[in-house]
């Protein structure tokens, strides 16, 4: 399934069982474990379960399997690995404690890196 399709699904199955804060991080250039990784709240642990348990039946309907679950016991945090998209349900709580967000927009790309180092090195001349 191609990346923006599965994105589209687990978006799709969050926002059915109204998740709060659906946000979408392009991770492609930031790591090779994954492209996408779509962080949601829930308004409980059971709704944190639910939403997660969503995702899963509704990436089974089309066809595939999770890769790996994570955290369905606690419902604080469960991760759905899909692969090239991996999903973070969390409490609200837990989500400002790791806010995802900011660290995986804080980190430089490849290109960002590349870049800074060649200006070092013109620097050094």
């Amino acid at each position: 399934m191609q990346t923006d399709t599965l994105k589209s699904l687990v978006v799709e199955a969050l926002e059915e069982l109204k998740a709060r804060d659906v946000v979408e991080l392009d991770v492609a250039e930031l790591t090779s474990v994954t492209d996408v990784m779509v962080v949601a709240s829930g308004t409980s642990s059971r709704h944190v379960s639910a939403l997660a348990d969503n995702v899963i039946e509704k990436v089974k309907e089309a066809g595939m399997r999770p890769l790996g679950i994570e955290g369905q016991q606690g419902g604080e945090w469960v991760l759905v690995d899909l692969g090239d998209v991996v999903a973070h349900v969390m409490m609200p709580d837990t989500r400002r404690l790791y806010d995802l967000e900011r660290l995986w927009s804080d980190l430089p790309t490849d290109a960002q890196r590349v870049a800074k180092e060649a200006g070092r090195q013109e620097l050094r001349g």
